[in-house]
């Protein structure tokens, strides 16, 4: 009889033992799955027309991300407005409102020591987009990723499109007929990584092409729209009836320049941009703009918030979104042409 209370008693014991078990497994679960995720992003600027094409898509891609996954995700999208100082002092505020991840588009590709001191200090990853910080930077931990394009590739891609239209049609390139192309050259900021490759391997590619051309002059508009157009102006002044193409870093600059030909009531000159923005895809189809290197903005939007995501949520980086090194994302690009025969 006592042998049979023994038994009863440990059974007893085991079954309480499991069902604790069990609980704090169960409880375990419910910790680490997470319902809802919040990502701070900081912006360089948002009135760059590139970033607020991009800032959108992302949106989008966070509500998709809602629909599919089932968790709630907030972004707190903050501008520093070309301020580093104020970038700064977003991150850390992003940080102390515990946010699972940071989205950073750096102001100072050359400063983002700092941002990743407090980043590593508290633990939370960070996605950097759109400007490159330098690798020794993105050496320092392994919960830094980035996601933009290869700028030398944008740039002979570029190069590409006036090189295959000079191959066909000569003329549609040297406007005068002279023998060379001459051409003027709009810059973005001095201290981005993509100005200064975009400026030389556009060129590069067009040498390499076979096509002949001369550069009449060039300046730095930082890839704004409206010192492009000051920029353009002065030149159409300096140069009149000389310039035969506008090579530009970006679609805005392309714009600006545009803006002061028609202000001068001169047609004719072959644009080229980078970027394929809203307002360049407009130009592109009525013919302003020759033509402009566009990378997949949906795919480029997708990859900063399914990383982040991941980084989050602690989970492997999806597959549908290849790393160079384990850190680096580079969304495909394609040349995009004014089609004359179908709008000319």
């Amino acid at each position: 009889m006592r042998r049979k209370k023994c038994r009863w008693k440990q059974m007893l014991v085991y079954m309480i033992m499991a069902g604790v078990l069990l609980t704090a497994c169960q409880g375990v679960g419910k910790e680490e799955q997470k319902s809802s995720l919040r990502i701070g992003v900081s912006l360089y600027r948002a009135d760059d027309t590139f970033i607020n094409n991009l800032r959108s898509m992302m949106e989008e891609k966070a509500k998709e991300y809602e629909r599919e996954k089932g968790i709630k995700v907030t972004l707190d999208i903050q501008d520093a407005k070309g301020n580093q100082n104020t970038q700064n002092s977003q991150v850390e505020r992003f940080i102390a409102l515990e946010c699972d991840v940071l989205c950073i588009n750096p102001v100072d590709r050359m400063e983002a020591s700092g941002m990743i001191d407090n980043a590593m200090t508290a633990g939370v990853p960070v996605v950097f987009f759109n400007r490159q910080p330098v690798e020794e930077d993105m050496n320092r931990w392994d919960q830094l990723y980035y996601v933009g394009v290869d700028a030398r590739e944008t740039a002979i891609l570029q190069g590409e499109m006036v090189v295959d239209l000079y191959a066909k049609q000569p003329e549609a390139v040297d406007l005068n007929g002279d023998g060379v192309v001459s051409y003027v050259m709009l810059e973005g900021e001095t201290s981005h990584q993509d100005s200064l490759i975009r400026t030389e391997w556009s060129v590069q590619t067009l040498k390499d092409g076979g096509v002949p051309i001369e550069k009449i002059t060039g300046g730095i508009a930082n890839w704004e729209r409206s010192q492009a157009s000051a920029l353009m102006e002065q030149w159409l002044a300096e140069y009149p009836d000389t310039i035969d193409l506008v090579i530009s870093n970006n679609d805005d600059m392309a714009l600006g320049a545009i803006d002061a030909m028609e202000r001068a009531q001169v047609t004719g000159v072959n644009v080229i941009g980078i970027d394929g923005t809203t307002q360049g895809l407009e130009a592109l189809k009525n013919g302003s703009l020759l033509g402009t290197v566009s990378a997949n903005k949906e795919l480029y939007a997708s990859a900063i918030v399914e990383l982040a995501a991941s980084c989050a949520l602690k989970e492997v980086p999806p597959e549908e979104y290849p790393l160079t090194d384990q850190k680096y994302f580079w969304t495909p690009q394609e040349i995009l042409i004014h089609n004359f025969e179908e709008n000319p």
